[in-house]
């Protein structure tokens, strides 16, 4: 009999603790298109515990058991993401050692500081825990960029087009750290060497290389364009360019500048105002900076688009070969808007 009494304990045992091992280490977590799982400030464990189960990440028990056994005290606020069929065991181990996937940035070409931080926010492109307004806010304060080097007119230019990893809750500040430094390791003593030979700073390029940018994507007029401008500003003369004025007035989609835009009254627009703009007007590549720091010696001062629409520019040192060459690119321009135009009433309602 007490033989009988002590299999059966045994038994029963086994069967509880192949139950709670079922319960810890079964597949438990459904997330088959990897979303997202975010605990806020001041979630404790019954309300992650409760969110995990309303936003259907796990079903059934172990979550306690689980919590108890891994000493579960505290959950860290962060983005969370589970693989699809971990066992409960596994998950309460992640919200353990609070491991967050970081948040890829990744920079192209960006125009405006308002547009910039317009893609950062929970849900948004760059899925952060501060907000556009936190950004902004950030971008705008002299105070706070003052140990950068930079003011709210020149942040941008520590903005690198890289590719950057961030923690989710990572703080404005933080951010912009990480783009910082980016920016002084780019900056290296041969690159400002170059910049001092061409009587401009750091920021100064950036901001030519911003406007060569907006202007060709040809990589070798880029040095040429380069070449021009900063004749234009040894010369006294004023920049003149169409892209500086598309940014003054806040129209990128602008393809033609005429008089009426000319009269935009902006530090930006360079038809109105002589020297470099306050700053940049685009997120310029290591190449194109590179292009203006190496930029060759011309006698150019002026340059239009090619009538041949290739995507190449024609350079001039004199005006009236230049007013020339406009007035056969601008002709061809209006022959293509006015083809458009005509093709479009032809099409079918």
């Amino acid at each position: 009999m007490k033989r009988k009494i002590i299999f059966a304990v045994i038994l029963l045992l086994l069967a509880g603790g192949g139950y709670l091992a079922y319960q810890l280490f079964r597949p438990a977590v459904k997330n088959p298109k990897e979303t997202y799982f975010y605990i806020n400030e001041g979630d404790d464990i019954a309300t992650v515990k409760k969110n995990l189960a309303d936003e259907h990440f796990i079903s059934g028990g172990g979550f306690n058991m689980a919590a108890k056994l891994l000493r579960l005290k505290k959950v860290i606020p962060g983005r969370y993401r589970f693989k699809d069929g971990i066992s409960m065991y596994k998950l309460v181990k992640v919200l353990r050692s609070g491991d967050q996937p970081d948040v890829k940035i990744i920079i192209n070409k960006e125009r405006t500081k308002e547009l910039f931080a317009g893609k950062l926010g929970r849900g948004k492109k760059f899925d952060l825990k501060c907000d556009s307004l936190q950004m902004i806010s950030f971008l705008n304060n002299n105070d706070s960029l003052k140990k950068y080097g930079v003011d709210s007119n020149t942040v941008m230019s520590v903005i690198m087009p890289y590719t950057y990893n961030v923690k989710w809750n990572s703080s404005p500040d933080k951010i912009f750290q990480q783009f910082y430094n980016a920016y002084k390791k780019f900056w290296t003593a041969e690159r400002k060497t170059k910049a001092d030979s061409l009587h401009l700073t750091p920021l100064e390029v950036i901001t030519l290389a911003s406007i060569v940018e907006e202007e060709t994507l040809k990589k070798e007029d880029k040095y040429k364009i380069a070449s021009t401008y900063i004749n234009r500003v040894r010369t006294g003369m004023r920049l003149q360019a169409d892209p500086t004025v598309k940014f003054a007035m806040k129209n990128f989609a602008l393809k033609r500048i005429l008089g009426v835009h000319l009269e935009t009254n902006s530090p930006y627009n360079t038809y109105m105002y002589a020297g470099i703009p306050p700053g940049p007007i685009c997120t310029p590549t290591a190449e194109t900076i590179d292009a203006v720091l190496d930029s060759p010696k011309t006698d150019y001062l002026y340059f239009v688009a090619s009538h041949k629409f290739d995507g190449t520019s024609i350079f001039t040192s004199n005006y009236s070969d230049h007013l020339k060459y406009a007035r056969l690119y601008q002709q061809e321009l209006t022959r293509r808007m006015d083809s458009a135009a005509k093709a479009k009433k032809k099409e079918p309602m």
